[in-house]
């Protein structure tokens, strides 16, 4: 399948002065079929190495840092002859804290060689004092599949193109193609693994047990890899996030997790979700203003999860509810479409993504986004219920050049503000 951090590693190998490239994300959103699939493309050759699985990996960094050694045991290890034409991948690199380290002395010594290096739990290793080479490697994210990722994966290419295109009465004339398509996305999200069994049978059961595979797995990182005496903080923390995104007000509160938790006592396990990249904090931010993060408000923030499939797995949400809907569903209805709109924001690196809610107030702007030298308010709507109070009093306020709405309304320009359709998101 296509992922457009394809083309960032082209640029990237296209540079005359690239160094070692790491590739983060969590688990399974498909950092090592990327590698290799770019390897195959654009190299002669591709000499693979998981650290994870492969102990002598450690003897061979840990002894001292000789590049020509280093890569002798490498060619020895891959049975290929490692080139200027060869791509060098890393895979899991963690694992072993010293081939982190000799990143500084390939870029310095050896700038000739190509290396990619990628880990699911990068930030957990780095925050266990592994020397870092700051300045010496440039770093890609890659998160699950986004909803023009999703379309090209299933064999909507054309509707892709129609949204590059932004002839917004043709894609008004195929919104409910658009939607239909949408809501299938909420229920298989972007972990590689479910969009591919997808859009191979369109089996949703066999998706859910996909999705299920993935979170048992997250569960046993967690024991495998967290301190041991934080890890039934992290299965709360985590386990709470689907109550804490049905609440109509969906800023994070510890109670939830269970009576009388502080912050305090939750610090390190929030710390770890973020630093595997299975979460996602928006913060709330004081003063809409430029830069937002000058005005961010540690206290107050929202968590989301990395992908929208898997919090509808985490709770057992039925595609027929979610074709269909009910009274039930409407408050989880917004949650999901939260979590969609956020999985669309995160994959844009042009941008940086917070939320409005004044103290005392029951006005809330959904997110706030920061572009270039302009601040976006975006609110959020999961049907088509176009009522935009919180907007409206925020642009009264404020007077931004551009507010947007999305919604599963049509695209239309206001006086005010703009409908922007939620499947057309990567338009902004």
């Amino acid at each position: 399948m296509e992922r457009d951090l394809y083309a960032d590693l082209k640029n990237w190998k296209a540079r005359a002065n690239r160094k070692p490239l790491i590739i983060r994300g969590a688990r399974q959103v498909g950092k090592t079929w990327l590698m290799r699939e770019f390897g195959r493309n654009e190299y002669k050759q591709v000499a693979y190495v998981n650290m994870e699985s492969n102990p002598l990996m450690k003897n061979l960094f840990s002894a001292d840092f000789d590049i020509p050694r280093i890569l002798l045991g490498l060619q020895i290890e891959t049975g290929i002859a490692i080139t200027s034409d060869t791509l060098l991948i890393l895979d899991e690199i963690q694992e072993v804290p010293e081939a982190i380290t000799s990143l500084k002395y390939f870029q310095e010594n050896a700038p000739e060689y190509d290396i990619l290096c990628a880990g699911s739990l990068l930030g957990v290793a780095l925050n266990r004092h592994t020397s870092f080479p700051v300045g010496k490697v440039e770093f890609l994210d890659l998160l699950p599949l986004t909803f023009i990722e999703f379309l090209a994966a299933i064999g909507e290419a054309p509707l892709t193109q129609l949204l590059h295109n932004k002839d917004w009465a043709l894609i008004n004339s195929f919104a409910p193609r658009f939607t239909e398509r949408l809501r299938q996305y909420y229920y298989v999200g972007g972990m590689p693994e479910a969009v591919s069994a997808f859009a191979e049978n369109q089996n949703f059961e066999e998706v859910r047990a996909i999705q299920k595979r993935i979170l048992t797995a997250y569960e046993q990182d967690f024991s495998k890899h967290a301190p041991h005496e934080i890890v039934p903080r992290i299965r709360m923390l985590w386990n709470s996030i689907p109550a804490q995104l049905a609440k109509e007000n969906r800023k994070f509160i510890y109670g939830i997790i269970r009576q009388g938790a502080r912050a305090k006592d939750y610090e390190l396990a929030m710390a770890w979700l973020k630093d595997c990249g299975l979460v996602h904090q928006v913060h709330n931010v004081t003063k809409p203003a430029i830069p937002l993060k000058a005005y961010e408000d540690f206290n107050a923030f929202k968590l989301f999860m990395v992908d929208v499939g898997l919090l509808g797995a985490m709770t057992d949400l039925d595609m027929r509810t979610l074709l269909e809907g009910n009274t039930v569903f409407q408050e989880f209805k917004g949650a999901l479409t939260e979590q969609y709109v956020l999985q669309q924001l995160t994959a844009r690196n042009d941008i940086q993504t917070y939320y409005w809610s004044p103290d005392n107030s029951r006005v809330e702007i959904d997110f706030l986004i920061q572009y270039q030298r302009e601040v976006i308010p975006l609110e959020v709507k999961a049907e088509e219920n176009l009522q935009a109070k919180s907007l409206r009093v925020y642009c009264e306020k404020y007077k931004p050049k551009r507010a947007l709405r999305a919604s599963m309304s049509n695209y239309r320009e206001e006086s005010w503000m703009i409908n922007l359709p939620l499947f057309a998101l990567t338009t902004l």
